[in-house]
C-alpha cells in the first residue's frame, strides 16, 4: 500500500514538533542556548519532554495511516494554538511562540483540507 502525500507531510511535520519540543526541554534544563533561571524549570521541561513524546509517537501512527492518528493530530494543534495565545497574552511576547505557532497553523490547514480527510477515511459519509 503506498502512504497518500497528505499523510507523509503530517507526519513530517510532526516531527518537526517533536524536535523543537525536545529544543525547548534541552533550553529548560539549561543544557542548550544558555541556562534559563525560571522558577519550575524542571516542570517545564518535564512537561515538553513529554510533549516531544507524544509528538514522536503521534509522527509513528501517521507514518502508517491510522485514522486515529488524524483526530489527535487536529486536537494536539488546536491545544498548542491556544496554548501559544495564552502565551502572548500574558507575559510573552510573540518571539517566544513564534515557530511552534505558525508550523501549529500550517498542520491545522493542513489537516482540514478534504484529500488529507480522504486519506486518513474521514470524510463525510455521502446522503443518500
Amino acid at each position: 500500500m503506498k502512504r497518500p502525500f497528505g499523510a507523509t507531510v503530517l507526519a513530517i511535520l510532526s516531527g518537526i514538533m517533536a524536535v523543537i519540543s525536545i529544543v525547548v526541554c534541552l533550553r529548560f534544563l539549561g543544557l542548550l542556548f544558555g541556562v534559563i533561571n525560571v522558577s519550575g524549570a524542571l516542570w517545564y521541561a518535564f512537561l515538553w519532554a513529554l510533549m516531544a513524546w507524544v509528538y514522536i509517537w503521534l509522527t509513528q501512527m501517521l507514518w502508517t495511516v491510522q485514522p486515529q492518528a488524524w483526530i489527535f493530530l487536529a486536537v494536539i494543534t488546536v491545544f498548542n494554538l491556544v496554548m501559544d495565545l495564552l502565551v502572548i497574552i500574558g507575559n510573552g511576547t510573540w518571539y517566544d511562540v513564534q515557530v511552534g505557532f505558525i508550523i501549529n497553523a500550517l498542520i491545522l490547514i493542513y489537516v482540514m483540507l478534504p484529500g488529507t480527510k480522504r486519506a486518513f477515511g474521514m470524510e463525510k459519509p455521502q446522503a443518500m
